[in-house]
């Protein structure tokens, strides 16, 4: 049976380009980067190497990029980097604010509740139905204390993106610090950091044909922070832990080739093409049984987030298991069942629209054809288990 990956949103297969030069890294570069002796510089110069190349990419300054373990650790790193600087800087007589939304990945929500529980202020901005906030929501929920805004460049579950632009440059005007998790729009947005009214942004390698366990945090130059992780002085005193060379060197192959224009392009324009042969067969097949969750303009091109009236969610992502097709919901699983997803709740969608919806996410492999086989399996499916109710 042949197992078609429909859940690139989750994580993305390593690009065989990518392979090549990790290993070619973990055989000859055995090195840790802080020793001075000849395989130390080695290392050091493939770490400069890589920097310099995501920079190149990402339209910033290398010395503005901090690797980390992935986007978890960069989202938090900013979080309560800002969080307790802005709090150390007042001598610890008032707690900062911060402002974030109702739909951000759980590692910015998590860590604003672990904020909240340490007496910081964080308001959570509601999206509209489509799954978007709005720059007057954002601009409305800032206090004279607010150090931090934090909205997702593309979220994760429904695809939908944020006016990042219109957003940062409101909140700049304001003298507050703009943090994005751009985690799922790398290599599907075009990036230049340096023009962006932001002074933080989050990145995983995993997600775009790279390696697990590698991320990447974009902190603008002046930006007031603290670190995160402390210890030795690696990555300029701001993120203790000898640098994970060999990944690094996969992450900045990953970006050069996310981020090509003429791969880039044609990657976008097929990712789109398959989503909407997804979507428009699935309409064919089921009529008002399916409906569309998200933007339907302004969103991800690889993301495609769906209801099917009847189906619970569950269900249908065991039948499509079973025949070879990966799917995922935004819920997470509690004592065997899924809780309705944090996203679809706070787009205040139905429950019956909620509990029944699937992600769909495209990438590396994936074909049209794909899609039309799938569309007609999912209608199967979702005939069948309509019938049995």
């Amino acid at each position: 049976m042949e197992r078609i990956n429909f859940d690139h949103a989750a994580t993305t297969p390593l690009h065989p380009a990518v392979i090549d030069v990790m290993v070619a890294s973990m055989r000859d570069v055995y090195g840790n980067p802080s020793s001075v002796h000849a395989a130390g510089r080695e290392a050091k110069l493939a770490l400069n190497q890589a920097r310099d190349r995501i920079a190149a990419r990402l339209g910033c300054k290398p010395q503005e990029l901090i690797f980390t373990s992935g986007g978890s650790e960069s989202d938090n790193t900013a979080l309560y980097g800002v969080a307790m600087a802005a709090w150390l800087k007042s001598g610890k007589q008032v707690k900062p604010h911060l402002v974030t939304t109702q739909i951000e990945h759980h590692a910015v929500l998590h860590a604003c509740e672990r904020l909240e529980r340490l007496g910081f202020e964080v308001t959570y901005v509601a999206p509209d139905e489509f799954g978007q906030v709005q720059a007057d929501d954002i601009v409305a929920a800032l206090q004279p204390n607010t150090c931090l805004v934090s909205v997702m460049y593309g979220n994760n579950e429904v695809g939908t993106l944020q006016p990042i632009e219109q957003i940062g440059a409101r909140v700049r005007e304001r003298g507050v610090l703009m943090h994005t998790d751009a985690v799922q729009a790398l290599g599907l947005v075009p990036l230049h950091l340096a023009s962006l009214p932001i002074d933080f942004a989050s990145f995983s390698a995993h997600k775009i044909n790279g390696p697990k366990g590698v991320g990447l945090l974009y902190a603008r130059t002046g930006a007031a922070w603290d670190p995160y992780l402390y210890g030795g002085n690696q990555e300029r005193k701001r993120r203790a832990g000898t640098e994970n060379v060999a990944g690094i060197v996969g992450f900045a192959e990953a970006v050069e080739l996310a981020t090509s224009d003429a791969e880039s392009a044609a990657k976008i324009e097929l990712l789109g093409q398959i989503r909407h042969t997804l979507w428009t067969e699935l309409c064919a097949q089921l009529g008002a049984h399916v409906v569309l969750n998200g933007h339907p303009e302004q969103g991800l091109p690889h993301i495609l987030n769906v209801s099917f009236s009847g189906v619970p969610t569950e269900s249908l992502l065991m039948n499509l298991d079973m025949e070879g097709i990966l799917a995922a919901s935004g819920s997470a699983c509690t004592s065997g069942s899924l809780e309705v997803s944090h996203v679809l709740q706070a787009m205040r969608l139905d429950h019956e629209r909620a509990r029944t919806a699937v992600r769909f996410s495209f990438g590396l492999g994936n074909t049209i054809e794909q899609a039309q086989f799938a569309a007609h399996q999912i209608a199967t499916i979702v005939t069948r288990v309509r019938t049995r109710r």
